[in-house]
């Protein structure tokens, strides 16, 4: 037997965010999102959660050593082309992260600050929260808050889109280089998104709603979603709107589906792609 020289990988992911037992939210929606869209996915776990569709029981924070073990084993060994962050529940396990992005030299980073889940339980505590900005927010290429979560940034709710306008600015003042403004929390038969960078331009994505229950691990989906795209090569514009394609068409293709008692999860697998090849530098 002929071994055949190796002259392609796949685009590696990884996703650095708590489990969530439930699998519709957290690593089990990313590893999911990834390989749909034809990547490979690498996890560094945060944190265990004791969930389901109707709510978050229990939460069990990994220690840091064992979280920068993870992170280094899988980079040192596959390496990545981009980076998605979750749920990261206390200040050390921010400091761990940002470390690893330091030692790693990691470029392609999305911040997906989660704060609370659907079920509207709180998963992380201020002294986090303020780490995730001081420590986080530079060094990602893009964060992601659903209007709760930049509520809880800024200080108070946000209620219409002029209000999403004034909060994204002002997460790019705390250091965001670049903020999507979720808006699905607003009122109305449409849902807003908001991107911003550093030039303060708004640009708005806008869709109908679809009326469904089955919306958990929504943003954990489209975070997730957009680094898969920023490794498949897309502009960040680009990334963030072929995710939110992707998003809407797994809300659509789940919404009539019952999965559990409480707000079910999206079909992650509902157009599969074959693992995407890329040639080796």
């Amino acid at each position: 037997m002929t071994n055949q020289p190796l002259t392609a990988h796949y685009p590696r992911l990884l996703s650095i965010a708590g489990s969530d037992s439930g699998g519709g939210a957290g690593i089990q929606a990313d590893l999911k999102t990834f390989s749909a869209l034809g990547c490979y996915g690498m996890t560094a776990i945060t944190a265990l959660t004791a969930q389901n569709t109707t709510g978050v029981r229990a939460i069990h924070g990994v220690p840091p050593q064992m979280l920068r073990d993870q992170i280094d084993a899988v980079l040192e060994d596959i390496g990545v082309d981009a980076v998605k962050i979750g749920m990261l529940h206390s200040p050390d396990i921010v400091r761990v992260v940002a470390e690893a992005i330091d030692r790693h030299a990691l470029q392609c980073v999305v911040l997906d600050p989660v704060m609370v889940a659907t079920s509207g339980a709180v998963l992380i505590d201020r002294p986090a929260i303020e780490a995730l900005v001081q420590e986080l927010f530079g060094r990602a290429m893009l964060v992601t808050p659903n209007l709760d979560e930049a509520a809880m940034l800024v200080g108070r709710p946000l209620g219409s889109q002029q209000a999403m306008e004034v909060a994204a600015r002002e997460l790019l003042k705390l250091g965001a280089r670049a903020v999507l403004l979720k808006g699905g929390h607003l009122a109305g038969d449409a849902v807003s998104d908001l991107l911003m960078d550093a030039s303060g331009a708004p640009h708005w994505m806008r869709a109908p709603r679809i009326h469904t229950a089955n919306t958990h691990g929504t943003g954990c989906t489209l975070s997730s979603a957009i680094a898969a795209h920023l490794a498949l090569g897309c502009s960040l514009r680009d990334a963030v709107e072929a995710a939110r394609a992707y998003v809407r068409g797994a809300i659509k293709a789940g919404a009539g589906v019952r999965t559990g008692a409480g707000s079910g999860p999206l079909n992650h697998g509902y157009a599969p792609h074959a693992m995407r090849l890329q040639a080796l530098a």
